[in-house]
């Protein structure tokens, strides 16, 4: 009787080969993208001092731990989850009985840090996410059965896998479609949004979410004609900015540019609004003696978290708040320079109900 003939060996897949040495763009990095498997590589990498792609090192971890002082028990609220750094080290000291909530706005990422947590040995009555910025902090204590919170952390910065992806429209430096959303399939784009405002509303934007002084030379460039992706951004404000003013230095062109991307971000999410609401709802969302750790990146996030800690502290509502901003350490920035730009404030709230 004649043998089955053997079936054919799977065809391997090779993955996409790079020119030169050394992976260039985000999609290249195979091995920072899959840090399971390549470990001891992308440790090196963060060694280095640089951020592997597709992750986020969690700022002031350590200053936030804390502050926030988390027990055995307690309920905690992570604003923004991210990649979920700050959320680990808060369910290490919380567990096994306390319960974190993570909220996160992006679709893409939400996901993969419930993975990664859940991996850890978080579960789901340790561990539960919603897909929701925190302005809708109310609605998910309710929903949760929660009168309030013991601590609360919202990291305002946008997480290095958003800005490192060129898919997600966030950075100059490589190409992209000028999105910036944070949910891709919600609102409009930066390039929509640059097409609607005016001469005068764009200025505004920039003076306002960036404090920009070129903001009116800036909003006239990005107004001259239509733009769709993020290097076209960046090379119509750096080619403007040198022709007005030839001797700027190339880092003051590149902050200009930095800062241009960052005003259209927060009014492409309308994060400021979203943060008004998170600290209107803030004192009723923590429990008496609760805790809040807020950490901003720019001055018109850290203007309104000042102003609402101070004015809560005067009103009674917070027994004590930060009377001084607190910034990462020396050797913190040196091993991750994206903390540099990090500020941290917290408030206590009263034990009055």
């Amino acid at each position: 009787m004649a043998s089955a003939p053997d079936a054919p060996s799977p065809v391997r897949k090779r993955r996409p080969r790079y020119s030169g040495k050394h992976p260039r763009t985000f999609h290249e990095k195979y091995k920072e993208l899959n840090p399971e498997r390549y470990a001891p590589d992308v440790q090196e990498i963060i060694e280095s001092g640089r951020t592997p792609a597709g992750m986020h090192r969690a700022i002031m971890v350590a200053e936030v731990v804390q502050l926030l002082a988390p027990k055995p028990g307690e309920a905690a609220i992570d604003c923004t989850l991210g990649f979920g750094g700050h959320a680990r080290a808060i369910l290490e000291r919380i567990g096994p009985v306390g319960r974190l909530i993570g909220l996160d706005v992006d679709p893409l990422e939400l996901p993969r840090t419930e993975g990664r947590l859940r991996t850890a040995g978080f579960d789901a009555g340790a561990f539960v996410t919603y897909r929701s910025n925190f302005a809708a902090l109310p609605y998910v204590l309710a929903k949760e059965g929660l009168a309030g919170a013991d601590m609360i952390l919202a990291d305002l910065g946008v997480s290095s896998m958003q800005l490192d992806n060129p898919d997600r429209g966030f950075t100059y430096k490589a190409p992209g479609p000028l999105d910036m959303r944070m949910n891709p399939s919600r609102g409009e784009p930066a390039s929509k949004l640059l097409a609607r405002l005016s001469d005068e509303q764009l200025a505004h934007v920039l003076e306002e979410y960036a404090d920009e002084p070129d903001a009116r030379l800036i909003a006239r460039l990005l107004k001259q004609q239509p733009i769709a992706t993020t290097q076209d951004l960046g090379e119509i404000v750096r080619s403007g900015i040198r022709s007005a003013y030839p001797r700027a230095l190339k880092e003051d062109v590149e902050t200009s540019i930095r800062r241009t991307c960052q005003a259209l971000r927060i009014a492409v999410n309308d994060e400021l609004s979203a943060l008004e609401t998170l600290l209107r709802h803030l004192p009723e969302s923590l429990a008496p003696g609760g805790r809040a750790v807020f950490l901003m990146f720019h001055s018109g996030e850290d203007r309104r978290v000042k102003k609402a800690f101070q004015a809560g502290c005067r009103e009674g509502v917070y027994s004590a708040v930060a009377n001084e901003v607190m910034r990462p350490s020396r050797e913190e920035v040196r091993a991750n320079p994206r903390a540099a730009s990090a500020k941290l404030r917290w408030a206590i709230r009263s034990l009055k109900s």
